[in-house]
C-alpha cells in the first residue's frame, strides 16, 4: 500500500527515499521471526539493514527480542548483530502455563519510538503489532514520518491505517533472504 505521494509517479524511489530524512529502525524480532516462517525465507540482517535504510541516514537500528541467557547460540546471534549496525534491546522470555514461551516488547518499542522522536525524521517499524498503533500516531502528530514493514496477514489494520507507509515483506522477501547453498555435483580433479 503505497500511499498518495509515494504512488505519484512523478517520484523515483531514490527521490522519496532522500525526503526520508534521518531514519530510526525500530525491528519487533518475534513478529519477523514468524513473518519470515510464512514467508520460507531466512532473514538476512545485513540485507535488510541496507534495504529498510535505502540510502538514508541512519539514526540508530534497534533490534527488540526475548531471550533465553542459557541458549549460547541465541547469545552468539546477538553478539553479531551488534557488532553488525544493531543495537539489540532485550527482554528475559516467560514461560506461560502452556510450555509456551514468550516476551512482549511493545512497550518497549512505543517508549523509544516516543522518546527518539526528535532525534529522527522517519521511524521505520518492522511489526504488524497493533498495540503500537498509538505510538505512532504520537510519533506523527510531533512531525515525524512513519513506515511500517511487516507480512500483510500478520499486521494490524489500525497500524497500517496510521502510518505514512506500508511496505509487505512479500515485495521484498528476495531482497533480505540469505541466499541458500544447493548442492552442486562434486568436482573432480583428473589432474
Amino acid at each position: 500500500m503505497l500511499s498518495e505521494f509515494e504512488s505519484d509517479s512523478r517520484f523515483s524511489r531514490e527521490q522519496i527515499n532522500k525526503n526520508r530524512g534521518r531514519v530510526a529502525i525500530f525491528i519487533d524480532a518475534a513478529n519477523l521471526f514468524y513473518a519470515a516462517l510464512q514467508l520460507g525465507i531466512e532473514i538476512d540482517y545485513t540485507k535488510l539493514l541496507a534495504r529498510l535504510r535505502f540510502g538514508s541516514s541512519l539514526l540508530r537500528a534497534f533490534f527488540y527480542t526475548g531471550v533465553d541467557p542459557n541458549n549460547e547460540k541465541q547469545q552468539g546471534f546477538l553478539l553479531w548483530m551488534r557488532r553488525n549496525g544493531y543495537r539489540v534491546i532485550t527482554k528475559n522470555l516467560l514461560e506461560l502455563p502452556n510450555g509456551a514461551k514468550k516476551a512482549n516488547l511493545a512497550v518497549e518499542i512505543a517508549v523509544d519510538l516516543i522518546t527518539l522522536a526528535p532525534s529522527y525524521d522517519t521511524a521505520i517499524i518492522v511489526s504488524g503489532d497493533g498495540d503500537l498503533s498509538s505510538a505512532v500516531n504520537a510519533v506523527s502528530y510531533r512531525g515525524a514520518r512513519v513506515e511500517i514493514v511487516g507480512l500483510r496477514s500478520m499486521s494490524s489494520d489500525n497500524l497500517i491505517n496510521v502510518a505514512d507507509l506500508y511496505l509487505d515483506l512479500e515485495e521484498i522477501k528476495e531482497e533480505i533472504a540469505k541466499l541458500t547453498v544447493i548442492n552442486s555435483p562434486t568436482i573432480y580433479n583428473f589432474l
